[in-house]
């Protein structure tokens, strides 16, 4: 079964069993709703499984609380520690998102000239647009911001991206 990351457990708060969560999901709140089955991996390979009890947001992270974990002491072993999502939770995502583990590797043909650019090597999310990182041979990476004029269509079953690059992209 594989498992994707949602967030990293960086700290409790206060004494009552919260944990203070630096999230890595775009949805906090479909992923967090009372009774969401999480599973929290630690150094070792060390696996549990929870369920989430509570969730509000405070600054820039998401308080959560854990059913059958009342106190700061049941839940001080969980800093430092990633939760994650098994895949059969992933959410069915809105036609033209896409899961970050499903476009990294993927091919990338220029839309005009039909050729092979690279693959996507990573996706950073600097500001208002994803940029895709587009690994090539001999080459500097390029990077292509996930905006409609440059990503053109992404055919996962395919396992290729096809894009347009504008002038000054590729410089």
């Amino acid at each position: 079964m594989e498992y994707y990351d949602v967030g990293k457990i960086v700290n409790t708060h206060g004494l009552k069993g919260e944990v203070r969560v630096m999230s890595i999901t775009t949805n906090p709140q479909e992923r967090y709703y009372a009774g969401a089955p999480l599973t929290w991996f630690g150094k070792d390979n060390e696996k549990v499984e929870l369920k989430v009890r509570s969730h509000r947001q405070h600054k820039t992270f998401d308080l959560l609380t854990f059913e059958d974990y009342f106190n700061i002491n049941q839940v001080e072993k969980f800093v430092g520690g990633t939760l994650r999502v098994s895949e059969d939770l992933l959410l069915d995502l809105p036609q033209d998102e896409f899961y970050i583990h499903e476009v990294v590797g993927l091919k990338v043909i220029d839309n005009d000239t039909n050729e092979e650019i690279g693959k996507i090597k990573e996706v950073l999310s600097p500001g208002a647009n994803d940029v895709w990182v587009v690994q090539r041979q001999g080459k500097k990476d390029l990077l292509l911001p996930y905006i409609e004029s440059v990503i053109l269509d992404v055919d996962i079953e395919q396992g290729v991206i096809s894009v347009h690059i504008m002038e000054g992209l590729d410089e």
